[in-house]
């Protein structure tokens, strides 16, 4: 579990979780206003469910939302195991993304838990599917904002672009016009880190991003130039998520 933690509003509980095998961040929100306790859990891994159930349990929310930012490669989802273990909850991912879920979500949409918000905006580029959560404006919701921007946007980095219908050009206009376009004091929230950091700010991202601050054309050759490692998890991770882990006994049959 990470250190880090914000308390951008008095209602609204917030947990940075990790999962160290991926380095992938997942984070758990409530509204604490309400008796019920509704919550949405992003991005969660399958080999930590047993955790973010106990976590839940303790805290007494109710899971409405297991809900992913992009049809991950290094990981599998959690989201299908943790529809056994918390009846009720629903899976969600973007329409773009073709995977299979119980909602699918488009740019624009508000995913509504309690008395708060998360608006879908759509960053594909490192997948053709990628959406980022951002939390609405108002006088009773956190400021400063969050976003959760899954791959597309890291701490002091991006997610990679050469596979997945990832395109560099277009995850940078996809950061650039709906992420980089809100607030400077924008919490951004990544689905990954691989050095320990845990949250960032657009205003640092806009001075710091060594890729991102680049032109286009600078961008797509650094991005072309990468040389990456084949993802070890790939073949295995990909055709589960796209049924969103085990959505259900034929799909996990089939997968």
């Amino acid at each position: 579990m990470a250190a880090y933690q914000v308390q951008p509003s008095s209602n609204l509980l917030f947990r940075q979780l990790f999962e160290k095998d991926s380095s992938t961040y997942t984070y758990l929100l409530a509204d604490l206003s309400l008796p019920e306790k509704p919550a949405v859990l992003i991005d969660p891994v399958q080999t930590t469910v047993d955790r973010d159930v106990s976590i839940i349990n303790d805290l007494g929310v109710k899971l409405l939302y297991a809900m992913n930012t992009h049809v991950h490669a290094d990981h599998v989802t959690g989201t299908g195991l943790l529809k056994t273990k918390l009846p009720g909850v629903k899976s969600l991912i973007s329409k773009a993304s073709g995977a299979k879920a119980d909602v699918f979500v488009n740019p624009g949409d508000t995913i509504q838990f309690g008395t708060f918000s998360l608006e879908v905006r759509a960053t594909p580029g490192h997948t053709k599917g990628c959406v980022t959560y951002v939390t609405a404006e108002g006088l009773n919701q956190p400021h400063p904002r969050m976003a959760f921007t899954g791959d597309a946007l890291l701490v002091r980095g991006c997610g990679r672009t050469d596979f997945q219908g990832g395109d560099a050009l277009e995850l940078y206009r996809s950061v650039h016009s709906q992420i980089f376009s809100l607030p400077k004091d924008t919490l951004l929230y990544p689905a990954h880190d691989y050095k320990g950091h845990t949250v960032t700010t657009v205003g640092e991202e806009l001075l710091y991003n060594p890729r991102l601050t680049k032109d286009q054309d600078g961008f797509k050759k650094i991005m072309d130039n990468l040389n990456l490692a084949y993802p070890k998890m790939i073949d295995i991770a990909v055709p589960a998520n796209m049924v969103c882990g085990i959505q259900d006994p034929v799909a996990a049959s089939a997968v």
